[in-house]
């Protein structure tokens, strides 16, 4: 579900007209400057597993216009600048993927679980170079990930949803993130999340016949995404049929 919003909210899938915007403007219709998207598909793309260089990708997108942001992301995501696409890892690539998406400055980004290949010190290193940047300039950065380590301190605000709808949001004050007596070993916004998710389940009880997406669009008759009934038609004959 944090996927499909995501990638709505980026333009990257259609949605129902008039449901979706940011900054006021439907990002599947037009252009949403300085909004960019990060998700896990780019280190499957064909394309990043030729031989092909990292200085030549990170110039592709900008890096010698943005030559300071270029070398801090190169230090903070440890880049070698010699790799060769086809010859490094999947959380090799991963940091290229990184350090391509955030050369150019943007004002909203949209991060989908991008941290499961980094290594615990570079996911450090880079959730502080994020961190940094909200702090410095205009920008807001909406995280959906799994991984709750060390994260207790690093977001301004949370969003509870459940079934595609809206259950809580606000700033993080707002929300109880202590940890419980029992020692868990979770982290304290683990623990806060965990607590949400056992209460989302007992609310909709076992899961049988659901899939994992497509009823949280379902608005009025307009259908969702993988959960549309179809009536069956009767086919209309082609030429093939015609011509008999």
């Amino acid at each position: 579900m944090l996927t499909t919003h995501a990638r709505l909210l980026s333009g990257k899938r259609l949605a129902p007209p008039g449901t979706v915007k940011i900054g006021g403007l439907d990002p599947f219709k037009e252009h949403t400057d300085g909004v960019t998207y990060l998700g896990l598909e780019w280190v499957l793309n064909p394309i990043v597993r030729t031989d092909i260089g990292v200085k030549e990708l990170l110039k592709s997108v900008g890096g010698d216009h943005y030559p300071d942001r270029r070398d801090e992301l190169i230090t903070v995501l440890d880049l070698d600048t010699e790799w060769r696409m086809h010859a490094v890892s999947d959380g090799e690539r991963r940091r290229v993927q990184l350090a391509m998406g955030l050369i150019r400055p943007w004002r909203i980004l949209l991060l989908d679980e991008i941290t499961v290949d980094l290594d615990l010190l570079t996911r450090s290193n880079f959730l502080g170079f994020l961190k940094r940047e909200t702090e410095t300039r205009e920008c807001t950065i909406v995280y959906a990930t799994h991984i709750l380590d060390n994260l207790a301190e690093w977001p301004t605000h949370l969003v509870h949803m459940s079934g595609g709808k809206l259950k809580d949001w606000g700033p993080v004050e707002k929300f109880e993130i202590e940890r419980t007596t029992a020692n868990t070993g979770n982290s304290r916004l683990g623990e806060l999340v965990l607590r949400w998710l056992k209460e989302d389940l007992k609310q909709r009880g076992p899961r049988k016949n659901q899939g994992s997406e497509g009823t949280a669009y379902m608005q009025s008759g307009m259908g969702g995404y993988g959960a549309e009934k179809y009536q069956e038609k009767e086919k209309a004959p082609g030429p093939s049929e015609t011509s008999k």
